[in-house]
């Protein structure tokens, strides 16, 4: 089942899978939008809220995986991992908020007693990072630094538009000798070489901050996003004024302007462009490591991860309990992917 199918990631999603054979149940709040994209595919579908956890827990029960594309997923991942837990239904999902990975990790022991795996971050967050760090690991056994940075996609969906909106005022998280610190927006900013030249890039909240330590066990981590001057400049302005925009009326104000206006990358971006990323880690002495990372477009490739995972649970059952992606399927299942390469410094 893909609940949120009808999303912007939630479509790619679906129109992959049917184009790899597969039969997904479309699910979601809407029932227009749900029904109408079922019937462009003829697939099943089912309408419902999370709200109802009897509802939702008797629907579940009939489905083997579950895959959640709605977010912003601090609103709903809650429900349906509960739900999955209960239903011993496997739950998948695109997250990239670090709460959210942190929550789901605490479930470890509950979704091990019910024999079933929770993976979140099975797209652009964090599948191609999370690789990439363990990869990192491998070549430097005995790393106590891990720093990543990536520049990806050209715009936003407004799925991950609102997640942003919800998080703006929050500032930034880095891990520092193993537990996750809460520091200010644009903390830290560095040059590292993406896309053939050094470029600008801050420090922000990105999801391996929480999962790249259950991945690697490196106790210091951080994350930067190549950008320019100018959005460093605003992010450093939510320092002063983050509370005012995370006010509920400004909050509400600003989500249906976003709902109004973003939609996401074109199809002829999505195809055309890639994403890079870039890996470095450090060893108590001082010796280091980088290694560089080219995908396909983000969205592009959050479709082609989280439907090669689809399929690869599908296929056979991996360890139960809360995973991520390089822990399920090893450090180079980024490379499965096509158009992915991984390059040294």
């Amino acid at each position: 089942m893909i609940y949120g199918a009808y999303g912007y990631t939630g479509k790619l999603i679906t129109e992959l899978a049917v184009k790899k054979g597969l039969h997904p149940i479309l699910a979601g709040r809407d029932e227009t939008k749900t029904h109408s994209l079922a019937e462009k595919y003829q697939l099943s579908w089912k309408s419902f809220t999370l709200e109802n956890q009897p509802k939702l827990l008797s629907i579940l029960q009939d489905i083997d995986i579950l895959m959640n594309v709605a977010g912003p997923y601090s609103k709903t991942a809650t429900h349906l991992v509960n739900a999955c837990i209960a239903a011993k239904t496997h739950y998948l999902d695109v997250t990239g908020e670090i709460e959210v990975f942190e929550w789901i990790a605490s479930k470890n022991e509950a979704a091990q007693k019910a024999g079933i795996t929770l993976l979140p971050g099975c797209g652009f967050d964090v599948v191609p990072s999370d690789c990439l760090a363990a990869i990192l690991k491998t070549k430097m056994p005995d790393a106590t630094h891990l720093s990543l940075a990536f520049k990806g996609v050209s715009s936003f969906s407004r799925g991950t538009a609102l997640t942003m909106l919800e998080n703006v005022h929050k500032g930034g998280k880095i891990r520092e000798n193993g537990i996750i610190k809460e520091v200010s927006s644009a903390h830290k900013t560095r040059e590292v070489f993406l896309k053939n030249k050094n470029r600008l890039a801050v420090s922000i909240p990105w999801g391996d901050v929480s999962t790249a330590f259950y991945s690697t066990g490196i106790p210091n981590i951080i994350v930067y996003m190549a950008t320019n001057a100018q959005m460093i400049k605003g992010m450093k302005m939510t320092r002063y004024f983050g509370w005012f925009v995370g006010m509920p009326f400004i909050q509400n104000i600003l989500a249906s302007r976003i709902k109004a206006t973003i939609d996401g990358p074109s199809e002829t971006n999505r195809k055309n462009e890639k994403s890079y990323l870039w890996g470095e880690v450090k060893n108590r002495v001082g010796n280091r490591l980088e290694l560089y990372l080219e995908t396909p477009e983000g969205y592009q490739l959050t479709a082609l991860t989280a439907v090669k995972i689809i399929q690869k649970l599908a296929k056979e059952p991996i360890s139960t309990g809360f995973l991520t992606p390089s822990k399920a399927f090893g450090e180079e299942f980024i490379l499965e992917i096509p158009n992915t390469q991984l390059k040294e410094a």
